[in-house]
């Protein structure tokens, strides 16, 4: 059987989603709570993707194979009594054998968090970069538009990425406000390493007025990581929303 899930997680106490060597990644804690249900020890999770050291998920999306019984309605209940409280299961459904969480994904969206106001929010520092001085929010929206569409992303990739093509495809980029609270909304057909911190590191440049808006299509057709602004800090950064043809969560 197979089974997808749907999990939300703070990630400021981990070092990712994907298992590292050192351990203490969101990885290593569902896949331990789930062989503590089914008793197979060689049990392995697929995610959608990988999130950095304290990156957080309100939709990460995961599947495994077993042969275990357990009615799959009762799946996130079961897990969620053997995971911290940090990790959340909301949702599980059994899929197509071959449906895979990576690689039958259609569109991935993350959410970058700005807090402009003077002052940091105590119980929500974890998730929002503080910026204490005023963005040009028109300026930002303008930036997030020359995203969309299909681009070289080379100029907003990590220089140890090791994918063969920075090509990507962007559908939305859009600014939703909240008050003194900014929210960067970044949907495309993947993403590259760091490139949405990167983006958001770029647009928050141009909300300071130090690039302009119009610059990101000459920044974009450089394919130069130098030509682009600084990577935003990975705090405020959630993994929104994976979207399939086979499974379909509510959040």
């Amino acid at each position: 059987m197979n089974i997808a899930m749907t999990v939300s997680y703070d990630g400021t106490s981990y070092y990712g989603f994907q298992t590292q060597p050192y351990g203490n990644t969101v990885q290593d804690i569902l896949e331990a709570g789930i062989r503590s249900l089914t008793g197979e020890e060689e049990l392995r999770i697929t995610g959608s993707g990988r999130t950095d050291a304290g990156v957080h998920a309100h939709g990460q999306v995961f599947n495994f194979h077993t042969a275990s019984r357990i009615p799959v309605e009762r799946w996130a209940l079961a897990l969620n009594s053997r995971l911290p409280d940090d990790i959340v299961v909301r949702d599980a459904a059994r899929v197509p054998d071959d449906f895979h969480a990576r690689r039958s994904a259609k569109r991935k969206t993350y959410r970058y968090t700005i807090d402009c106001g003077k002052f940091p929010d105590v119980f929500a520092r974890h998730y929002r970069f503080h910026h204490p001085t005023p963005l040009d929010r028109a300026a930002m929206r303008e930036a997030l538009r020359h995203f969309v569409g299909e681009h070289d992303f080379t100029s907003f990739a990590s220089k140890h990425s090791t994918q063969p093509s920075h090509v990507r495809t962007i559908y939305e980029a859009e600014l939703v406000e909240e008050g003194s609270v900014i929210h960067l909304f970044i949907t495309g057909n993947g993403f590259l390493y760091n490139m949405v911190r990167i983006i958001a590191g770029t647009v928050i440049l141009v909300g300071e007025g130090k690039m302009r808006p119009d610059a990101i299509p000459d920044i974009l057709a450089a394919k130069d990581r130098n030509m682009a602004g600084p990577t935003a800090m990975a705090h405020g950064l959630t993994l929104w929303r994976v979207q399939y043809e086979e499974y379909a969560p509510e959040l």
